[in-house]
């Protein structure tokens, strides 16, 4: 329960955060929910286009649910569709995912911002290509698979963050995985992801699996040690970066949230584990951080 309760909070969300942006960014966007199992959040999805009922006026979304919920998904989803304006198209669509590059070509989705969520279904080629499709496009994947990076990253997207969701009963544990172009996306998703899983499991049910720091609580700020060695791990690696480009990493590579790779750098900077460019003033993304200590003042006697 406390692993579906994440996912439908993570979903909520997402969506708050992605729906505004669209629509200031085309007078149409869609909304693709593809389920293999029980399409147990497409309720709360529409509860939140609901809740843009005022922005949505001039636009046109679409909102496909495609999903085997058999005759009653239809008349449990229009409860929430008979609220909303009349600018949104509901097409609740029977099948699995795999259907889901058909539906998305039949109703018009190239070209315009596109969210997509594929729940429990294997991320073929096929299926990623056709969540590309929007301009921009994003797609949160949820399953037990073992990795889902490598299927985001091959079908285009720049931008791919995975986390892992491990309850603390010994039930399997759950892989999210987000895929966009956006760096403002990447970092709501983390923070939509964190802030889902504290107030579903009252911090302390589920917890996050980082690839670089074991097992990490959501109830507070995690320590950011682990996240400090990444972060000196990668400037050994690839040379100086901006703070832009480290927060990316943390974003990417690691279960941190972009507020966490903050805290570790001003760490690191206060400590004298990196130098900074310029010296002074805020730690802001095109300031440049190098590691190793700064070299000693020359004497000038």
């Amino acid at each position: 329960m406390s692993i579906d309760a994440v996912l439908g909070g993570l979903l909520v969300r997402q969506l708050d955060h992605w729906l505004p942006g669209a629509l200031h960014r085309s007078r149409r966007a869609t909304l693709a929910l593809a389920y293999a199992g029980d399409p147990g959040t497409a309720e709360a999805a529409l509860r939140v286009v609901a809740g843009f009922a005022d922005r949505l006026r001039g636009r046109r979304l679409i909102v496909l649910v495609l999903a085997d919920g058999g005759p009653e998904l239809p008349a449990r989803l229009g409860v929430v569709e008979a609220g909303l304006p009349g600018d949104v198209a509901v097409h609740v669509v029977p099948g699995d995912p795999t259907r889901l590059p058909v539906v998305l070509k039949a109703a018009g989705a190239a070209g315009a911002p596109l969210f997509t969520l594929v729940d429990g279904a294997a991320p073929t080629p096929t299926l990623l290509a056709a969540t590309t499709i929007g301009r921009p496009a994003e797609v949160l994947l949820t399953g037990t698979a073992t990795c889902l990076r490598p299927a985001l990253t091959a079908a285009g997207f720049p931008l791919v963050a995975e986390a892992e969701l491990v309850p603390a009963d010994g039930t399997p544990a759950h892989l999210v995985a987000f895929g966009t172009g956006l760096d403002k996306s990447l970092e709501a998703f983390k923070d939509a992801l964190w802030a889902a899983t504290a107030e579903a499991a009252d911090g302390d049910a589920v917890r996050h699996r980082d690839p670089v720091g074991g097992l990490l609580d959501v109830g507070a700020d995690p320590p950011t040690g682990p996240l400090r060695d990444e972060l000196l791990a990668e400037l050994t690696r690839h040379g100086p970066r901006t703070v832009t480009e480290l927060r990316r990493h943390a974003l990417t590579a690691t279960a941190y949230r972009a507020g966490d790779a903050g805290r570790a750098l001003t760490e690191l900077v206060d400590a004298g584990a990196v130098t900074r460019d310029p010296e002074h003033g805020r730690l802001g993304g095109d300031v440049l951080i190098s590691a190793g200590p700064a070299p000693a003042a020359r004497s000038t006697a």
